[in-house]
């Protein structure tokens, strides 16, 4: 019957029509607007954006994806000026294997070869440009993250065996074990004493594309940890991770300068050395003012820096610039001045240096 009634629907499209399109219009238009308005925001940041699959089918990708290690793969997004974004070490070690092309009417992207350390977030998004200036279109971004399984490789590799993470009070710190299979089930655990650490969901959590995250680190937290996890096989560990607790005022660097000896003689030799303690991740540079600096006169600067340990399990940063004079001379005596720079601003220090 029910063949039939579909059936006989084709031949009456005069007389069948003009009945049953207002029940079709009427119920499916309601649900279908709202349906498409949700979409339309939610999706909207995905539309840009589609895997090449076989035989030149498209498809849209969703927020996360898996594929096996070795498989390659391409990603295209539509438009002109298109950016791509894709795991950082891919640049750095200038891998052959990830071409990017810009086409007339979208954007290609295709790691050939696929491993397990490719996996991470793929987005795009498209570029607008006035003359040399140009802004990313929000309405126009998408993004995915792949997992590219491997059975060996349970955790994504990095490049080093053994890595520092800072846990500062005002920011949550992530323990970057992330794993390419996502269904892995994934535990941490703690060197010295020998135990798991218990992941409560709310003060440590566990994100697949980030690894362990804890909320608000304490002193309490420093270690060594790492990471096991288990999938269909013999379980694997990650690398060790040494957490170390940080806890240094935020501001323009804490800068402090002297001078050995500060009154020199004729041919003697002299050290202005510039101090810096601040935060364990955070870069300093430094520059130099000093009297002879006009006539250019030859001085040797060296920068470098290290991590101390200040007890209570607090982690400090000690970044030295030692400006050496050779020789010294008449023309050498004055103001040296040693300027510090920071993320959150500058400071200015300075010393005399006399002839005896």
């Amino acid at each position: 019957v029910i063949g039939q009634s579909a059936k006989s629907k084709r031949p009456k499209e005069p007389g069948e029509n003009k009945i049953k399109p207002i029940n079709k219009k009427v119920k499916p238009k309601i649900p279908k607007m709202k349906e498409r308005e949700p979409a339309d925001s939610s999706l909207k940041s995905q539309s840009i954006l589609t895997q090449v699959m076989d035989k030149g089918r498209f498809q849209k990708l969703a927020a996360t994806l898996s594929l096996s290690a070795g498989q390659s793969i391409e990603l295209r997004c539509k438009g002109s000026n298109v950016s791509w974004n894709y795991p950082s070490y891919l640049d750095t070690f200038k891998d052959s294997r990830l071409s990017i092309k810009q086409l007339d009417r979208y954007g290609q992207l295709i790691l050939a070869n696929s491993t397990a350390a490719d996996t991470g977030e793929y987005s795009c998004w498209l570029q607008l440009c006035n003359g040399n200036k140009c802004r990313k279109d929000e309405t126009k971004t998408g993004s995915t993250y792949i997992f590219f399984t491997d059975k060996e490789e349970l955790f994504v590799p990095t490049p080093s065996y053994f890595e520092i993470v800072y846990l500062n009070p005002d920011k949550p710190a992530v323990i970057p074990c992330r794993v390419t299979t996502p269904s892995a089930k994934v535990t941490l655990h703690k060197e010295f004493p020998a135990e798991e650490i218990e992941i409560d969901g709310t003060d440590i959590i566990y994100d697949v594309k980030k690894g362990f995250i804890y909320q608000h680190p304490t002193s309490d937290h420093k270690g060594i940890v790492y990471c096991k996890a288990e999938s269909q096989g013999a379980p694997q560990i990650s690398i060790k991770y040494h957490l170390l607790y940080v806890e240094v005022p935020k501001g323009p660097p804490s800068t402090t300068i002297a001078a050995s000896p500060s009154r020199a003689e004729v041919s003697d030799s002299v050290h202005v050395i510039c101090t810096v303690l601040g935060e364990p991740d955070v870069d300093v540079n430094f520059r130099w003012q000093y009297p002879g600096q006009e006539s250019e006169r030859p001085v040797i600067i060296q920068n470098f820096w290290r991590l101390i340990n200040r007890g209570s399990g607090h982690t400090t940063r000690i970044s030295k610039s030692i400006l050496l004079v050779e020789d010294f001379e008449a023309r050498d005596a004055g103001n040296y001045v040693c300027i510090a720079q920071n993320l959150q601003g500058e400071t200015t220090v300075a010393t005399e240096v006399e002839l005896k």
